[in-house]
């Protein structure tokens, strides 16, 4: 049998194109997909918009999608692990606390952009006493903050007021509108829009109090088993707070964006969170 004989140049050549290959495919590692929820698209949430459309997440090596879902629909998918994280934070703590496996691994913003407004009859949260607070879900950080505010003002909302679950912000400016409730809380820009309304807006919980409002979340079992990637998202998140402390305009503008919001209301939201 004849040796099939490989002239040098040409071994050369093949060991130049798998070495580039080799270089080129360390180089370009697909990134971690992540699945992250949020309650609403708003400036709450900021963080999480600006590390995706400002390119954090990706500088990461993570390859993210922000998912609007209600807490107690969240918490489920994080202790199951169909969700990989969520920055409904007070929802992560009090699920923590009846000891499910989840921890709380970052905080992003130290206050609640929530408010209370009202019909245009009431002038003073003291008003509110015996009427009706429309909240988004019973558990979730708004229904929280909103319980605060009332005994901030000396309210007890658990015996002294009626409290309703109606869902998004629309739903709940349909209810005020419509008399269904006397109040409700909500966050940045519906309160800007409330006001043209002709609403009141009574309290603002960042005014009041301050406590960790919005942070990450995610399973024991992922923290356990993937802390780079943990890490990397907490990262990418860190830059979004940054950017956003620094860079109002640029913030302004992915709130217009991601949040579907014109710039008056993404600006008063920037301005009031």
């Amino acid at each position: 049998m004849k040796k099939l004989l490989i002239p040098p140049r040409a071994v050369l050549k093949s060991l130049t194109v798998l070495m580039t290959l080799a270089i080129f495919s360390s180089g370009t590692q697909a990134a971690d997909k992540v699945r992250i929820s949020v309650s609403s698209l708003d400036a709450a949430f900021l963080t999480a918009g600006i590390a995706l459309h400002r390119g954090f997440f990706k500088e990461e090596g993570i390859e993210a999608e922000i998912i609007r879902m209600n807490a107690n629909v969240s918490i489920t998918a994080l202790a199951t692990g169909d969700l990989d994280y969520t920055m409904i934070f007070g929802s992560v703590v009090r699920a923590a606390i009846r000891g499910l496996p989840l921890r709380v691994v970052a905080s992003y913003l130290d206050s609640s952009t929530h408010t209370l407004i009202a019909r245009p009859e009431f002038k003073s949260v003291k008003e509110l006493k015996g009427k009706t607070l429309g909240v988004s879900s019973f558990g979730a950080t708004a229904d929280i903050a909103a319980r605060m505010m009332l005994q901030y003002s000396g309210i007890d909302p658990e015996k002294e007021m009626k409290i309703i679950a109606l869902g998004g912000d629309r739903a709940r400016f349909a209810a005020l509108k419509e008399g269904i409730v006397e109040v409700a809380v909500i966050s940045p820009p519906a309160d800007s829009e409330g006001k043209k309304m002709g609403l009141n807006v009574l309290a603002r919980a960042y005014e009041l109090f301050s406590f960790p409002f919005v942070g990450l979340g995610a399973n024991l079992k992922k923290i356990k088993e993937r802390p780079d990637e943990v890490k990397r998202t907490i990262k990418a998140l860190i830059k979004a707070n940054r950017y956003i402390r620094t860079n109002r305009e640029g913030a302004i503008q992915v709130m217009m964006e991601w949040g579907r919001s014109d710039r008056e209301n993404a600006a008063a939201s920037y301005d009031s969170t």
